[in-house]
């Protein structure tokens, strides 16, 4: 197989050429900028979005050599100017399914955490409100163990079922291994978390919407709203805090391009409006040279870059 793709490389023929038979959509030279909260980024080589299951398993045991991209909600990654090669996986619609069974619950990978936080609530199970703020999906929240006010996401999962680079379908209980890291997952970076088991507790409805509430008023005072930005853009050094370490190196309000450092919060960049991937980049590794410089810590992207750099 491997000698296969290597021929087909070097020939005319595309990628999208040697594509085995889907059910869901794949598209060839696909722009990603519109798909990501930055807004920024070139075009993926190849995108798919998989009618199911059964569909991606399909594509992934027919090309196991071609590099593979999976691309969640778009909110907590830079993709450069360059795009990516080879084949870029997104969960559409057909993966935004929500299933109750008291206070159990399961999602499919690409159900939006604000869409999960919000049905929970009208079905009064409560213990997902810490969510409701978090952008990104479920599958998302797996791959970062996402987090805010002082809860994570394997606090609440019970079972996920991945889908292996070789196409295997696999269920995972986190309880039989350690998966799970600060803003991490221990399991491979090509796996894809098509659905998760989610553990809540009885609520009521009125209850979980004020705290939600106040969720959502505490970000709107200490966060960017409203802006083209992709959240925490590093993750916290254990025992300090990033923005703490951004503002004292003299950052809050800093320019590179049409990229900034937020005034509201230094652990976030903005797109201005006309920004490329490059000057936000740009602007994050100043931002960790001068912090290592002055401090010695090093800052660690909490942001996934994804692709390659325009020639």
């Amino acid at each position: 197989m491997r000698n296969i793709f290597r021929k087909l490389f070097k020939s005319n023929i595309s990628l999208i050429d040697t594509m085995p038979p889907l059910k869901g959509r794949v598209l060839a030279k696909q722009p990603l900028n519109k798909k990501t909260w930055f807004g920024v980024g070139g075009c993926a080589e190849v995108y798919v979005e998989p009618a199911d299951t059964d569909d991606l398993s399909r594509l992934l045991q027919f090309m196991p050599h071609v590099p593979l991209t999976i691309l969640g909600g778009g909110s907590n990654v830079l993709i450069r100017d360059g795009g990516i090669p080879g084949v870029t996986v997104h969960l559409g619609k057909e993966f935004h399914n929500i299933k109750f069974d008291d206070e159990i619950v399961i999602c499919d990978g690409g159900v939006s955490l604000m869409e999960l936080a919000r049905a929970a609530a009208k079905q009064g199970v409560s213990g997902f409100e810490f969510l409701s703020g978090i952008p990104g999906t479920i599958g998302g929240a797996v791959r970062m163990n996402a987090g805010a006010h002082g809860k994570c996401f394997d606090d609440i999962l019970l079972s996920l079922t991945v889908v292996t680079r070789e196409g295997e379908i696999r269920e995972i209980d986190p309880k039989e291994t350690e998966i799970f890291g600060y803003r991490m997952c221990y399991l491979p970076s090509d796996w894809i978390f098509v659905r998760a088991v989610l553990r809540g507790n009885k609520g009521n409805t009125t209850d979980i919407m004020a705290k939600m509430l106040e969720y959502k008023k505490q970000r709107q005072n200490n966060q960017p709203t409203g802006v083209k930005t992709a959240g925490s853009t590093f993750k916290n050094p254990q025992g300090l805090q990033a923005w703490s370490l951004i503002d004292k190196a003299g950052f809050r309000g800093y320019r590179r391009g049409g990229a900034v450092v937020s005034d509201k919060h230094t652990n976030f960049l903005i797109n201005l409006g006309g920004a490329t991937a490059k000057d936000i980049e740009s602007l994050g590794e100043e931002i960790r040279e001068k912090v290592w410089n002055d401090f010695g810590v090093e800052l660690e992207w909490e942001i996934k870059k994804m692709g390659i750099e325009k020639e």
